[in-house]
């Protein structure tokens, strides 16, 4: 990372340690080289680190892994025997100051509502080569805004249901069919976040021509064109409120 993206990271550690409900920010350095953890550390994060690049959905099986042990560990401390598991809130890295405004994609996952969140971002800058998450729509029945967005809140149930999480950048395609799929409530909510748009030179090509790969393998493993009988209802959308208490 550059001085500007290692500062923008920071920035998003610190953020998400402001959402109301977080108490503990986790990351999840995936065989870095450029001092990522230490920043993230630096900046209060709770740091997991992987030998080497494992991809995106260890990432997150890492991460979930690293709460669970967090909370055995305060559980036994503090003398008691059975404490609620707590949500998991998926942000990416390079959201920086925005990340704060992620409290919308909470609330429906607190209240109940919703067994994970899909974000849609206020801003959407229009990407092409979405054709590949068509195949979503024909196993669920259901057309999300934004089917790869990673900025996700779920319960701890909902994750262990999606296990084992399919591979790679296919993870939120995956998520979001098998938990469809198992009768999950899926809720997508506007909220005003912003990252860094994927560029166009030859690296970015490459990094989307590797995302879609491994989307199309999980939409594939999933047999798309075949939905289960009984099938529920699309899941809904809300156009969200901005964290304006945060």
């Amino acid at each position: 990372m550059t001085g500007e993206a290692l500062g923008k990271f920071s920035a998003t550690v610190k953020a998400a340690s402001r959402i109301p409900g977080v108490d503990i920010v986790v990351v999840v350095d995936d065989g870095s080289v450029d001092g990522t953890g230490a920043q993230a550390a630096l900046a209060g994060a709770v740091v997991t680190r992987h030998a080497r690049n494992r991809g995106k959905a260890a990432a997150m099986e890492t991460g979930a892994e690293t709460v669970r042990v967090i909370e055995s560990e305060r559980t036994e401390h503090n003398g008691a025997t059975d404490a609620p598991s707590r949500h998991l809130l998926f942000l990416d890295a390079d959201l920086g100051l925005t990340a704060a405004n992620a409290t919308p994609l909470t609330q429906p996952v607190l209240a109940g509502e919703a067994d994970m969140t899909i974000a849609i971002f206020a801003d959407r800058v229009k990407r092409g080569g979405h054709g590949l998450v068509l195949g979503l729509e024909r196993a669920t029945g259901w057309r999300p805004a934004e089917p790869l967005n990673g900025q996700r809140c779920l319960t701890r149930a909902a994750f262990e249901a999606a296990r084992p999480l399919a591979d790679g950048w296919g993870v939120e395609a995956g998520l979001t069919i098998d938990l469809l799929r198992k009768g999950m409530r899926i809720t997508e909510v506007q909220v005003p976040l912003a990252h860094r748009a994927t560029g166009s030179d030859l690296a970015a090509q490459l990094h989307r021509a590797h995302q879609f790969a491994d989307v199309a393998r999980a939409l594939a493993a999933r047999k798309p064109w075949r939905q289960p009988a009984g099938f529920p209802a699309q899941p809904a959308t809300q156009p969200g409120g901005l964290a304006d208490d945060v």
